[in-house]
């Protein structure tokens, strides 16, 4: 996945779509990228999955589950989010919108049919 190899260290992905719309197939090309070859689930129940790989760490997050910024602080997002040596996924963002720094690269995906998705790409280092 380009845009994985192209993110620095220390970068938060926010990822937007609806159920089912392929947010956590793209988290596992991020993981591709990273160099990770443990299988990637969806975090749905525990809020948080974490893999190392051979270029750095992908933190995978959803946020669906929570109720807000302060709920996520409770459980330590803070901590990983942005962590160095990391690339941070976060699912269902705007739930915990107040943890997600505004440099965030913003990823939406939108589901056209079973085979095909749209996939934009914005605030990608300002452009």
């Amino acid at each position: 996945m380009d845009i994985a190899k192209k993110l620095p260290l220390g970068s938060v992905i926010a990822l937007e779509g609806d159920l089912g719309a392929g947010k956590t197939v793209f988290a596992k090309g991020v993981a591709v990228a990273l160099g990770v070859t443990e299988e990637v689930i969806s975090p749905t129940f525990t809020i948080l999955r974490s893999y190392r790989g051979t270029v750095g760490v992908l933190h995978h997050i959803d946020a669906y589950r929570l109720t807000g910024s302060d709920e996520g602080l409770a459980v330590g997002l803070d901590e990983v989010i942005g962590a160095e040596g990391s690339i941070t996924i976060v699912e269902w963002w705007g739930i915990i919108g107040d943890l997600v720094p505004d440099n965030a690269v913003r990823v939406s995906i939108n589901r056209v049919d079973d085979n095909t998705r749209e996939i934009d790409i914005v605030d990608l280092w300002g452009k």
